[in-house]
């Protein structure tokens, strides 16, 4: 899929229990660089697969379920 402007920032709104955000906040805390690669078709991909959990973690963290 190829997007035209990838620079373009999008609010997403998510509701989710205590439970679901600890569970998501623990399961992304345990991803790392080689699932990303191994889940991407190429580094830029897996790249930008790490910013949006990057930005999924701060997400997380500000709603206080921060476990770094």
């Amino acid at each position: 899929m190829t997007y035209e402007n990838t620079q373009i920032l999008y609010p997403i709104d998510l509701m989710l229990t205590t439970a679901q955000a600890m569970a998501l906040a623990r399961f992304v805390k345990r991803l790392g660089r080689s699932e990303f690669r191994a889940n991407a078709v190429d580094d830029d991909e897996a790249n930008d697969i790490q910013d949006g959990v990057d930005a999924l973690q701060k997400a997380l963290a500000t709603a206080g379920f921060s476990l770094r």
